[in-house]
């Protein structure tokens, strides 16, 4: 099933994000996750890879896995990195031939220790070049991404809102937020993409914060910011994972139940392969 025709229903939609695993023990970690959040029956799952392009055979197997011996509605991860006309071909063949219906299709990060995003080799440097180029197979639903708080390449948020309005434009049929943590942020977001002519289902990332060192790192990466409020709360506490995760747990509680009563389509758990968060947050929303 396309998951443009479970938004399409008007149903709140609840997804979750995994990444192949890279060694033994944490193919046995993946497999207890994925059995917990499996009970929750998710409308869809999506499967990523590894920064510059990596374990991205290892992704295409286990996109086939959930999908076609799992059962789940699964959505792929795709990006730039080295592509060409003749890999993207081939790769869509792969997606098509196995059942996959469903695509996330973006730019891509820069190579480890690069700050700017050359793509040498490649046929595509845009998502939208990628959009395009799938779109036009009238084969999959697509999906884009969004940053409520601005790409952090953009020049500002008005010239970010241009580049979403352009890959709807060229065929993205709903959109998947980064995530944030301020919910003015998305509603903000979602105002600028309504009165710029976007009308496709804007769909918010969330991420349980269980360990506030590594979010710290991840969000100054990634450019989103920690309510100060927030920050004071966890700052005590942040060698302490128990009182962290209580903490991150209660917050995303709150901040899911207000974009839902909100007008959110649904929500997107970027579970980092993790399930015990989701599953109460889930539990507690749901």
């Amino acid at each position: 099933m396309k998951i443009r025709e479970i938004l399409q229903r008007g149903e709140k939609s609840f997804s979750f994000e995994f990444f192949p695993p890279k060694n033994y023990s944490s193919i046995l970690e993946l497999g207890i996750n994925v059995g917990q959040l499996i009970k929750l029956s998710p409308s869809f799952v999506s499967v990523t890879y590894g920064a510059g392009g990596s374990n991205q055979d290892a992704s295409f197997n286990l996109i086939d896995y959930i999908n076609n011996k799992i059962g789940l509605i699964t959505m792929a991860h795709y990006t730039c990195v080295n592509a060409t006309k003749e890999k993207v071909a081939r790769d869509l063949d792969f997606f098509h031939e196995k059942n996959i219906e469903n695509l996330i299709l973006l730019r891509g990060d820069p190579p480890k220790g690069e700050s700017e995003f050359i793509n040498k080799g490649g046929d595509f440097h845009h998502a939208s070049d990628l959009i395009d180029f799938a779109a036009k197979q009238n084969r999959f639903c697509i999906a884009a991404a969004g940053y409520p708080e601005a790409h952090p390449e953009s020049i500002d948020l008005d010239s970010d809102i241009a580049h979403l309005k352009n890959k709807v434009a060229m065929g993205a049929d709903f959109i998947v937020t980064q995530l944030f943590f301020d919910n003015a942020y998305y509603y903000d977001y979602v105002a600028r993409a309504r009165k710029a002519g976007v009308t496709v289902p804007i769909v918010p990332g969330i991420m349980p914060i269980t360990n506030f060192t590594q979010i710290k790192k991840f969000t100054k990466m990634i450019g989103a910011k920690i309510p100060e409020a927030l920050v004071h709360q966890l700052e005590p506490y942040q060698d302490d994972l128990a009182k962290t995760y209580e903490i991150g747990v209660e917050f995303a509680i709150r901040q899911c139940r207000e974009l839902l009563d909100n007008g959110a389509p649904g929500l997107h758990f970027y579970t980092l392969n993790k399930s015990r968060a989701t599953v109460d947050i889930f539990s507690s929303i749901k």
